[in-house]
């Protein structure tokens, strides 16, 4: 029998069945960890009342296989512009190990379930935002932003910032503030993460037709940006500790947090390197898991 050779972007019948690591792969399985820690520590921290633990476990898991259904959706509605980038075309879609349709009734399916088993063994708010958050990510950032405005991750990142909501809502039955400010948080971390990892691959992002920010308003005007929202990370950051939420040990900790952060913006605005920006990339991830992290640890010590 001969091999069939699949271009980007094409499937054929002989592959049909896709490998079960090709479904994994479609929830995007690392932005899903940091979905499912800051889901976590959302529930964590709420006020918990007479929450079984393995109702707990269920909120975690509907969180995860939430996040996977919208990255499994986002996946299928990008497969076009996946196959020109480097980054991607080697996923599932744009490789062609998989048929359009085996994704979209993957994602659709886990998103369905979620939502339901969220609603029915926790509460309906936490179905509700699930839902929000799945509908937010493939509808408004990933159809409606995402090719036609460099603002596609400021807007976007709100569909990121629903996990500790989520978590918060489904242990407590209700939203706080400090779910609040955990949504603040990440919603305005993600643009200098975004942005980093924008600018090592702005000729990816120009070949897709993809309006990021380094490929509109070009790298300065990028690094500022990082730059400025670095500082106002500052207030937020510091705000469980301010409003009386968390002690010192999270304030200490968000205060060196913070000053790394911003040096590291700093020296991206003058050093031009892609090493710099892949730098501030890696950073940002161990920057928003160190203050959820500390989060925890403040609680657990105070």
């Amino acid at each position: 029998m001969s091999e069939v050779t699949l271009k980007p972007g094409t499937y054929s019948a002989a592959s049909a069945g896709a490998d079960p690591r090709d479904f994994w792969l479609l929830l995007k399985p690392r932005v899903m960890s940091l979905v499912v820690f800051t889901g976590a520590v959302g529930l964590f921290l709420a006020p918990r009342g007479d929450i079984h633990p393995v109702q707990m476990v269920v909120a975690i898991l509907c969180i995860a296989v939430g996040s996977g259904a919208a990255g499994a959706i986002n996946m299928w509605y990008e497969r076009d512009i996946d196959a020109l980038m480097r980054r991607t075309r080697d996923r599932p879609l744009p490789a062609g190990r998989m048929a359009p349709g085996e994704a979209l009734g993957f994602g659709v399916t886990l998103a369905v379930a979620s939502v339901l088993i969220m609603g029915i063994a926790l509460n309906i708010l936490a179905g509700i935002l699930l839902a929000a958050a799945i509908c937010f990510y493939v509808f408004v950032y990933t159809i409606g932003l995402k090719r036609r405005t460099p603002q596609n991750i400021v807007i976007g990142g709100a569909a990121g910032a629903f996990p500790p909501v989520i978590g918060w809502a489904a242990a407590s039955g209700h939203v706080g503030w400090p779910a609040v400010v955990m949504f603040a948080l990440i919603f305005f971390w993600t643009p200098p993460h975004f942005w980093a990892l924008s600018l090592y691959r702005a000729d990816d992002y120009a070949k897709a037709g993809i309006p990021m920010l380094p490929v509109v308003a070009g790298d300065r005007v990028t690094r500022i940006q990082i730059l400025l929202y670095t500082l106002v990370l500052w207030p937020v950051a510091l705000a469980p500790t301010l409003i009386g939420f968390s002690g010192w040990v999270y304030g200490g900790a968000a205060i060196l947090l913070n000053l790394v952060f911003t040096a590291l913006a700093l020296r991206l605005l003058f050093d031009r390197r892609d090493a710099a920006a892949r730098r501030m990339f890696l950073a940002s991830l161990l920057y928003l898991f160190l203050l959820f992290a500390f989060l925890i640890i403040d609680r657990v010590v105070a």
